[in-house]
């Protein structure tokens, strides 16, 4: 059996090499902007299957698609597209707790499985000195809520509840007993 990775995301590379899995990439090219679904969980999800449904499967491979997002006060946000997006989220978020949800989509020729899984993260209040200095960088703009916490974006974050990983933007644990049933 085979596993395809449909993500261009190195973090999810990283993790699943971390534990010792082989895998192919392909990148879905994917319109996220029509999945509009207002509940966090749901558009995880939905966004999972819809990369899912543009890459195709063989028999002897399964799939992996993932999306992530970040939910704070009812508002969704994904990744900043524009330094003004990336100040607004991180004001949003200091001095607050959010969740960060992650879902993958297993799917093969005979299957699909579902896997969501949600996380609590409080950013400690930060000042605008620190604010500015973290938006100049590059960081941002790749992560939904415009913050790595494996990276320098960690020093923002007061407390987590839940899987680290998840926030990361893959649910490493649930993901490998999910593969181990399929011989991974």
């Amino acid at each position: 059996m085979k596993l395809i990775l449909g993500s261009q995301s190195k973090r999810r590379r990283e993790l699943l090499s971390q534990i010792g899995l082989e895998y192919e990439i392909l990148i879905p090219d994917a319109d996220e902007k029509q999945i509009t679904d207002s509940d966090p969980e749901t558009k995880v999800i939905e966004t999972a299957r819809l990369k899912a449904s543009i890459l195709t499967a063989d028999d002897n491979s399964i799939l992996l698609t993932c999306d992530t997002v970040v939910s704070h006060n009812q508002i969704i946000y994904e990744k900043p597209a524009t330094i003004e997006d990336a100040r607004q989220m991180i004001r949003a978020l200091s001095g607050s707790t959010h969740e960060v949800y992650s879902a993958v989509i297993l799917k093969s020729r005979d299957f699909e499985e579902i896997i969501s899984d949600s996380t609590e993260v409080t950013f400690y209040d930060l000042s605008e000195e620190e604010i500015e200095e973290y938006i100049q960088t590059d960081e941002p703009y790749d992560k939904a809520g415009g913050y790595g916490i494996q990276s320098f974006g960690a020093v923002f974050v007061k407390e987590i509840k839940g899987d680290y990983n998840t926030v990361v933007g893959l649910p490493l644990a649930k993901v490998y007993r999910a593969l181990k049933k399929y011989g991974f």
